[in-house]
Formats: C-alpha cells, structure tokens, sequence
C-alpha cells in the first residue's frame, strides 16, 4: 500500500471515531443527534432531571409497587348476568353504586370481588351479584382463566356477599384490622374498573365513619372508609389497600354526579366483612344482634337542652317494645356514651359495633341520665321480624275528628310555629294521652331548622307531657334567649327527641 493510501485510510478511521464519539455522547446526554444526511439536528429528549431520587420517595414508589404486585393476583373480576327484574334504585343521584343501572329485561353488569379463602370463597358487594341468574356469576381470575361461581350469600344491610368457585390453592389477600385506620394514610384501590382489568390506583383515607345514606333498609349499616384513590364502575367489591398490603375495606360507592370518578369513593370496613363473610360460610345468613333501640345524634342545642355540656354521644329516640336495650331498663331520651367502653358519637357508629357481635353477646353500655353516668349490661337479640304497623294500619279508613276552632291554635313566635290541641281521634290514633298538633312552621325558622313539620305531635318539653299549647307556650317562655329546650316529637311511625335553641 503507498503513502497515500496510508493516509488516506487513517483518516477515515479518525472521521468514524470522531462521529461515533459524538453519536454516544449525543445518545448518553440525550442530547442533540446530526443527522447531516437530512441536513437538520432532531432534538430526542434532555437530560436526566433526577439521577439521585429522594430515598423516603423511592421508598414509597417501592412501596407501592411491591402492594401492587402481592394484592393484584387475589382481586378478581366478576361478569353477571341478571333475571330481568328490576334493580333498586337510590334515593339520592349524588351518591351511587358502582354498579351499572339494570333495566327490567335480562342485563348483564360487571364488578370486582377479594379472594378471602384458598378453596373458593370470594367477598363481594349485594348490588354487584343483586338479581343474577342461578347460572350468571362468573369469575375472571388474574390469569384469565374463568370460573362459574356459586351465590353463597348477601347481607342486603351491609350490601356486602359471598360467593364460591370451585378452585383450591388460590391467591389469599390478607384482611387487616380497620379499627386502626387513620384519615390521611396513603391506600390502593385495586379492581377491575370501566372493563379494565387489574387496576390500581392511588390515594389516601380522607374521612372515616361516613354514613352516606345510600343502603336503602332501615336496618342498613353504613360506617364507610371514605377515600380519594380513584374509583370507578367495575370497581364495585374490589379491596381497599393498606401499605402493608392489608384489606382494609370493600369498595362500594362513590360520590358523584355522573356516574363517574369525581373525587370520593366510600369502603365497607373490612372488619365488618369478616364477621358477615364467616356468619355467610358457616350458616348462609348473617346470625347479627340487635339492641333494640332508635338513635339520633347529639349536637351542641341537644347536648345543651340535656345537660350534658357538650356533644358526644347519641340520644335513644325510642325503644323496640320487650327489646334487648327494654329488658335490661334503657329508657328514651338516655344518652349512650359508649359501648363495652368504646366511645360512640354518631348513631353509626353504635350501630357498626353492635353488627359485629352475635344474639346472646353481652354488651356493656355508659349511660348518661338525669345528669349522672350509669351502667347498663345488655344481652343482643335476634331482629324481630313481626309486624310493625298493624296498629297504624288499623285506623286507615276511619275519618279523622274535626279539627279544634282556629281560636285555639297558639302561636309561638320565637320557635316560628303555631300548635293546636289534639282531638280524641288523634289521641286514639298515635296512642296518646296528651299532646299538641303542630298546624304552622314558618320557612328556615328555628323549629324548621331543627326538623320539626307540620302535623307532628309535641307530647314533652323540657321533660314534661305537655298537655296543652297554652302548658308549651308557658315552657317555652321560661327559658331565656340561648337557652336550649328539649322536645319530644311523635308522628304515626315515629319518636323523637328534637332540640330548639330560644333566639337571641
């Protein structure tokens, strides 16, 4: 080879480590690429911004990712073909199931369920699997195998249920305690949302205790985990995720205005579900005790117009007549401050404790009476099925007795209603002995806002029968402006306790 032949074949070696130096530096930095053959530079990205994560960052996205993998694999998909027969609707259209409206004829709908046994048994909501065909439940594994799957039962009051696939071996999600759940601790939501499969999102518990009035039954019990993980149809029965990749709740609802994700999404506590899942399993229907008492919450005018200084607990409105709360001396217008020493502040959260526990359990409940704390043990009862209007039902078709002359009617003017006396008729009817009709309720005034309407019967106040308006006006004018009154309320269905506070 001569010298020019040398020289020139160094040089194109040179040329090719220089341009293949800039390609790598240019592909490395992520920078610039020449691209002289098109005569124009492409730009493909920047740097990388973070070399270095955060560690308590990195640790969460970890975290994260190490929830996700364990959990996914024990939530499944369920496909559900109904009878035709209508499902319930809600009485509120902020608040919905995640489950799509069914119309009469033969549909087909689709939720999530939690494996919670190795042989079979899954968890899920009463409205995914409400109205399905003997033969209509299907369950879609992560694997996509798919599976026919048995109704073993539902628990319309707590809309959680039960179903079987016959499959051993499974993939078990670990169900952890929700007495120890806390508002602003981060959660997965894993389901199968908008016919995608296995997905998870995001969040934190914003609220717990929530009573969203969404299960339709006067027994129903609501006390949701309340979170902003997105949630979306489909998502229904799906688990609710600690970072310890514990079963906290069973997704149920969500708050919304168009059927969709719009920023919360309300869990059945996953503590309630193990006890309606076993009673499920092992008998086919859930085996609850009852107290057998109706319940209000107390706020501040309530808690000022019984003495109690401040608000907590709840109020008994009435008793179930031979109930458990009855027999063991509990009276209308107690204060249940707490149960088997577990503070109560809200009716559902009564309510929750006492669905965890059996008929024959004996609870122990603080009661505030007449100024003083008492005790009360209490030994739950089954639910007393009979019949709860026969009374109300007997008077139908009767005439009612002519009303009192107007000149009667009595007006109180700082509560903004007017009352009249009952007629004998009436007293027969609401088994009375005394008692005033509320005839007038002026808009947004004090009664209004506290829930009081006409052709409600005011039968106490301030613990007293009332037996006359001209005896509730003399009560109401002997308590001073701020001062709070207690009155007793009673309707053909109903007994309350209701506080009005004397305007300022």
């Amino acid at each position: 080879m001569d010298r020019k032949s040398v020289l020139t074949a160094l040089a194109l070696i040179t040329i090719g480590i220089v341009l293949g130096a800039v390609l790598v530096s240019n592909f490395e930095s992520g920078g610039e690429v020449n691209f002289a053959q098109i005569g124009r530079k492409v730009s493909l990205g920047g740097p990388v911004p973070v070399k270095n994560q955060a560690q308590g960052l990195k640790a969460v996205s970890e975290n994260f990712i190490t929830v996700a993998k364990a959990v996914t694999p024990s939530v499944v998909s369920i496909n559900v073909t109904t009878t035709g027969e209508e499902r319930r609707r809600m009485p509120q259209d902020w608040f919905h199931f995640f489950g799509p409206d069914i119309e009469p004829q033969p549909s087909q709908g689709y939720g999530s369920g939690v494996i919670i046994t190795k042989d079979g048994y899954i968890a899920t909501n009463n409205h995914v699997v409400e109205n399905a065909a003997s033969d209509g439940i299907e369950i879609v594994m992560n694997d996509r195998s798919r599976h026919r799957a048995e109704l073993v039962g539902t628990d319309p009051t707590t809309d959680l249920a039960v179903l079987k696939i016959d499959v051993d071996n499974l993939p078990v999600a670990a169900l952890g305690n929700s007495e120890n759940v806390e508002v602003g601790e981060w959660v997965l939501a894993i389901g199968n949302p908008l016919g995608l499969t296995s997905t998870v999102t995001a969040g934190i518990v914003s609220a717990i205790g929530r009573n969203i009035r969404i299960i339709n039954d006067s027994y129903g019990i609501e006390n949701f985990i309340q979170t902003d993980a997105a949630i979306n149809p489909g998502n229904s029965g799906g688990a609710l995720v600690n970072m310890n990749g514990e079963v906290i709740g069973i997704n149920t609802a969500i708050a919304t205005t168009n059927q969709r994700y719009q920023g919360y999404g309300f869990a059945v506590p996953v503590n309630l579900l193990k006890v309606v899942a076993a009673d499920l399993i092992e008998h086919g229907e859930v085996r609850r005790g009852y107290i057998g008492v109706s319940i209000g919450p107390i706020d501040k005018t309530m808690a000022d117009a019984l003495g109690l200084g401040e608000a907590r607990g709840v109020i008994v409105q009435s008793l179930v007549a031979g109930g458990a709360a009855e027999v063991a001396g509990v009276q209308s217008g107690d204060v249940i401050l707490s149960i088997d020493e577990k503070e109560v502040n809200a009716p559902n959260e009564l309510q929750s404790y006492v669905a965890t526990r059996r008929p024959g359990d004996e609870v122990t409940l603080s009661i505030f009476r007449g100024g003083k704390s008492i005790q009360k043990r209490v030994t739950l009862r089954m639910r007393d099925e009979g019949p709860a209007s026969v009374a109300a039902s007997e008077s139908e078709g009767e005439e009612r007795g002519a009303a009192p002359e107007l000149e009667s009617e009595v007006e109180l003017t700082d509560l903004g209603m007017s009352v009249r006396p009952m007629t004998a008729q009436e007293k027969r009817e609401l088994g009375s002995e005394g008692g005033v009709v509320v005839t007038k309720v002026r808009p947004y005034g004090e009664a209004f806002n506290r829930g009081i309407r006409s052709n409600q019967v005011i039968v106490e106040a301030d613990r007293k029968a009332v037996e006359s308006p001209g005896q509730l006006k003399e009560i109401v004018e002997r308590h001073k402006a701020g001062e709070s009154l207690l009155l007793r309320v009673q309707t053909p269905d109903a007994v309350a306790f209701i506080a009005v506070q004397i305007p300022e």
